[in-house]
């Protein structure tokens, strides 16, 4: 991670003064205090609308989203009713090459949007499920899968033609090919019957003279699909001669974790079926090429070499012309991904590019891929931070067409596919800003001003923005405007209550803090008006997944950035970090917890600790901690590596022991547990249970199928088993991983700030 730039700390509150007081079941009111996120914009074909997803802080929790439209100039506020949303602009579709008309599913069926006329009608309604609609070259032609088969439907005259004959199944033994083996006793007697009786010997030949006439009609033969194995992805190519699939095959053998949820409408408890765990036996994913005339098909030699690692293929893009096609091998151990372009008609692949990392492939971006021209753009952690590159599909050296210690976070080719329009971190860690790139000159061009949050949609002619964005202490909102920097906005929604703007909310200061290693830990601070010398402290701990919680928008944690104004109006000094494999600060960053979750980034809450007491004034031994999921993992592995750091704190809906987590998270870091005993057992809290000194508090929801409850109970068990008495589990019968109902999240955080008020103070 480079070493930013210290920001001067700014402790003065936003329009001056103390808030005015706050209850907790006020702000645990959540979207209904403090305004619904709007989101999933698109425009009208026109570009004089705005589309977007949206609900009224007054609207019920339950309340399904609404969908809204406004002029663009941000008059005519309205909302659609049902029957007009049916046919509004889709959120995401697939669009034809002159970006008039895309297709889309709804219900298991395919609908097509026309934009030049703005209507939606259905184009494919069966009682089979559709997906993956796409428009062939030429725009005159749809295809998309039906089961386990990819069919054409001709927007002409509306016939359909199936491409492929793909089944599953045993193939009955008259399609069997041949095969070469010893005469038993019963085709002696067959072959003997035939020569014997005439009848015999002209029903049989009539028999193959049907089998013949089948197949000169149609020559293409049934594909049985082998074993357990299903079609995920099929496209065809340009040319019609070929279907690409990526043919999954379901793991035999496994064990899926059941969840009961007691609180059920039937009055009876009911098992939720959930996951597997880290280290079990995962689906397998190939490629292969499907001849549409022959039906043969050939599964794709990926020549990684004469032991190659076992890989999954993981993305498929062809190019628009549907002659090309690239996609991404990634390895099992999640080390190593190759991008790679496939030769069709050989059914045989070569590496374009090959990205390793010891701990595990990441970063934003990681599997983006797509088509300018005759070259292939991806994203790689290739420098230590993720930038956008151009490599020709014939091969050759990649050209960085972005560089520097930031990221590029979201990328799309313009539609006349000649510039990149680029969401990236350029300016600061803690901003996100929308960008044009011209990759012939590599001339790049800043289109927001305002610091925080951009998530930019542009209008058809690419002259206007309809945004979602927010600041530190202002809530996400839409807006309106020309799509250049400095070019005045207009607000179109205004989500929060009244009695929420009516707060004075913190802008929280950016500081960094020097951690053991020399590095800078990025943090926001939440000082009192009237702090005083030994007075306490909370420590917050965002979650994981890979997520980022210093910066200038509105956070994904907004119950807790309200939380902690009601520490602050009690006299509690609090902290947020983003500790060592957060989101946001390149590679070296993210992969600092490699087979110890709970190394680096729990010094980094002890660090931070020690900081709030040398550079705040902080009293030692009166600094709590609390977190969500990761966080509640941060939580107990500091309470019970480090009692002597923390006094008291809340471990929510924690992972007690990561042998119990899902693979897809958990062995990225931790490897699987039959290989890497060792990581799990020092990054696991329930192994290190003895050390707790401090008061604990553990809240879980009972049908949580993320992270089971589970693991709670077996803690528990631990903490009861070893003695413990300060500690308490607070169980929430009706949540899942993220609470839903405010009495909940009411009873929660009540219980946490009784915990620091009785400990801390």
């Amino acid at each position: 991670m480079r070493r930013m730039i210290v920001l001067s700390v700014v402790f003065a509150l936003i329009a001056g003064g103390q808030p005015t007081a706050l209850k907790i079941e006020t702000v645990m009111q959540g979207p209904r205090y403090s305004g619904y996120a709007p989101g999933d914009l698109r425009w009208s074909g026109d570009g004089q609308k705005l589309y977007f997803s949206w609900k009224r802080h007054t609207d019920a929790i339950h309340a399904p989203v609404d969908t809204y439209v406004v002029n663009r100039d941000g008059s005519n506020l309205q909302k659609l009713s049902e029957a007009e949303a049916r046919v509004a602009p889709p959120e995401t579709c697939s669009h034809d090459e002159a970006w008039k008309r895309c297709v889309y599913t709804r219900g298991g069926d395919v609908w097509l949007y026309d934009f030049t006329t703005d209507r939606a009608r259905k184009l494919v309604a069966t009682s089979d499920v559709e997906t993956q609609p796409q428009f062939l070259p030429g725009g005159k032609e749809i295809s998309y899968q039906r089961g386990s088969n990819l069919s054409v439907h001709s927007l002409v005259d509306g016939s359909v033609v199936q491409m492929t004959d793909n089944r599953t199944g045993k193939p009955p033994a008259d399609e069997e090919e041949p095969k070469k083996k010893d005469l038993t006793s019963q085709e002696f007697l067959k072959q003997e019957e035939k020569e014997l009786l005439g009848v015999v010997k002209e029903r049989v030949a009539r028999k193959e003279e049907d089998k013949a006439r089948r197949r000169r009609e149609n020559p293409r033969k049934a594909f049985y699909l082998p074993g357990r194995h299903t079609p995920t992805v099929m496209r065809l190519t340009g040319d019609r001669k070929h279907v690409v699939a990526i043919l999954s095959e379901a793991a035999e053998g496994n064990k899926t974790a059941i969840v009961p949820n007691y609180v059920a409408d039937n009055g009876y408890t009911e098992d939720l079926v959930t996951r597997t765990k880290v280290g079990d036996l995962q689906a397998k994913t190939k490629l292969y090429v499907i001849d549409t005339g022959t039906g043969e098909a050939k599964a794709v030699e990926l020549g990684l070499g004469e032991k190659p690692k076992p890989v999954g293929v993981s993305r498929m893009v062809m190019s628009e012309d549907g002659a090309r096609v690239v996609f991404a091998a990634r390895s099992t151990d999640n080390k190593d991904v190759w991008r790679m372009a496939l030769d069709v008609a050989a059914a045989k692949a070569r590496v374009l590019t090959h990205d390793h990392d010891d701990a595990w492939i990441g970063g934003p971006g990681v599997l983006q891929m797509g088509f300018l021209g005759d070259q292939v753009y991806y994203q790689s952690e290739a420098s230590g931070y993720s930038h956008l590159y151009l490599q020709p599909f014939a091969g050759g050296t990649p050209k960085a067409l972005t560089s520097g210690n930031w990221e590029v976070t979201d990328v799309k080719l313009s539609r006349d596919r000649k510039a990149f329009y680029m969401t990236t971190s350029e300016v600061s860690p803690y901003e996100r800003h929308f960008y044009s790139l011209d990759p012939a000159t590599g001339t790049k061009v800043k289109c927001t001003t305002a610091a925080g949050n951009h998530e930019v949609v542009l209008s058809p002619d690419e002259q206007y923005v309809g945004e979602v964005y927010s600041y530190s202490n202002k809530p996400d909102e839409v807006y309106v405007g020309e799509k250049k920097a400095g070019a005045k906005m207009t607000q179109v929604t205004t989500s929060p209550s009244p009695e929420f703007l009516a707060q004075k909310w913190v802008e929280p200061a950016i500081v960094e803090i020097p951690a053991r290693d020399g590095m800078q830990v990025p943090g926001r601070l939440y000082r009192p008006v009237n702090a005083r010398r030994g007075g306490p402290a909370v420590v917050f701990v965002h979650g994981a997944g890979y997520l980022q919680n210093v910066h200038r928008w509105w956070s994904s944690y907004f119950r807790e950035y309200m939380f902690h104004h009601i520490l602050m109006a009690n006299g509690y000094t609090v902290l947020d970090i983003d500790y060592r494999a957060s989101a946001g600060y390149g590679r070296e960053w993210r992969t600092g917890i490699y087979r110890h979750m709970g190394g680096k980034d729990l010094e980094d809450q002890i660090d931070a600790a020690k900081w709030l007491v040398s550079a705040q004034g902080v009293d030692t031994k009166k600094i709590g901690i609390y977190g969500g999921s990761y966080g509640g993992f941060i939580t107990l592995m500091a309470l019970f590596t480090s009692p002597d750091t923390f006094a008291a704190g809340a471990a929510l809906r924690p992972v007690t022991d990561w042998a119990h987590y899902n693979h897809g998270y958990t062995s990225n870091i931790l490897n699987e547990p039959q290989k890497d005993a060792e990581a799990y057992r020092k990054s696991s809290p329930i192994y290190h249970a003895q050390g707790l000194k401090g008061a604990l508090l553990i809240c879980h929801g009972m049908v949580d199928v993320n992270v089971h409850y589970q693991d709670s109970v077996r803690l528990a068990q631990r903490l009861i088993e070893l003695g413990k008495e300060n500690w308490e589990l607070a169980s929430y019968p009706v949540e899942d991983h993220g609470f839903v109902e405010p009495s909940s999240w009411t009873d929660e955080y009540r219980r946490i700030f009784k915990l620091f008020e009785k400990n801390l103070k």
